[in-house]
């Protein structure tokens, strides 16, 4: 992805700034609206024109997004400068940031003693906040492909490509394709909740809608269901708030 660069559109009352970030692997202009602003993903063959009729077109969604964007804002501040944790596979997990002397080398994140330590050399310029956010990613990828070999055989299909993304509006994702997309920031999460988004896509492959048959199917491949949506439902605003640093 090239480097984004920022507009402005007057959409109703307000002035919105957004960035722009375009993208070799995007199939069609997306939306992203999270604690730093709104980002627009567009297909590096789509012409730069075609966004604020886009944006035009989703306002009151945009608007909606924005105005929950606000209200969360003051205590993910609060948060970010109070402590340095994160929820990792469900619990508040410490991140620590060690300085070595050594003037070489990358950063390097390791999960020790219940903490989440970041080693970072006196000559890093990686900002530690991108290697952590690096190292979830790793971490995401190796659970969700540990879930899908458990329950794919199941299923008896298996998808086209899997991908780990920065999804703003989805958890999951089964394209037409028969191709997986999983936000990473499910590694925050309780292992149940990724275990049942994980299933739930995962059945997707073999009933493409929400049928009877597709509820029943997914329970009966992941018996914690229940829970995982109650979950989402009263926590998922933990897995948006800004890693620390």
């Amino acid at each position: 992805m090239r480097a984004a660069d920022t507009s402005t559109i007057q959409l109703s009352d307000r002035k919105v700034e957004y960035q722009v970030k375009a993208s070799r692997t995007a199939k069609k202009l997306r939306i992203r609206v999270g604690p730093h602003g709104v980002q627009v993903v567009r297909p590096a063959a789509r012409p730069v024109d075609d966004i604020p009729p886009f944006l035009r077109r989703n306002e009151d969604w945009l608007l909606r997004e924005l105005a929950r964007a606000d209200t969360l804002q003051p205590a993910l501040k609060r948060r970010k400068h109070r402590d340095s944790t994160i929820s990792f596979r469900g619990s508040n997990t410490p991140v620590r940031v060690a300085r070595s002397v050594s003037k070489r080398g990358q950063n390097k994140v390791a999960f020790e003693n219940g903490e989440i330590l970041i080693t970072q050399p006196a000559g890093s310029r990686t900002p530690p906040a991108r290697s952590l956010e690096n190292w979830l990613r790793k971490q995401a990828r190796a659970a969700i492909q540990a879930q899908l070999q458990a329950v794919l055989p199941r299923v008896r299909r298996s998808p086209g490509k899997l991908y780990v993304m920065d999804q703003r509006t989805k958890w999951g994702n089964c394209s037409a394709l028969g191709n997986l997309s999983f936000n990473w920031r499910l590694i925050m999460a309780p292992d149940f909740v990724l275990r049942y988004l994980v299933t739930h896509e995962a059945v997707h492959l073999a009933i493409p809608d929400h049928s009877q048959k597709f509820w029943l199917t997914v329970q009966s491949l992941c018996s914690e269901t229940e829970r995982a949506r109650q979950w989402l439902v009263a926590q998922a605003h933990r897995l948006l708030t800004p890693l620390p640093f």
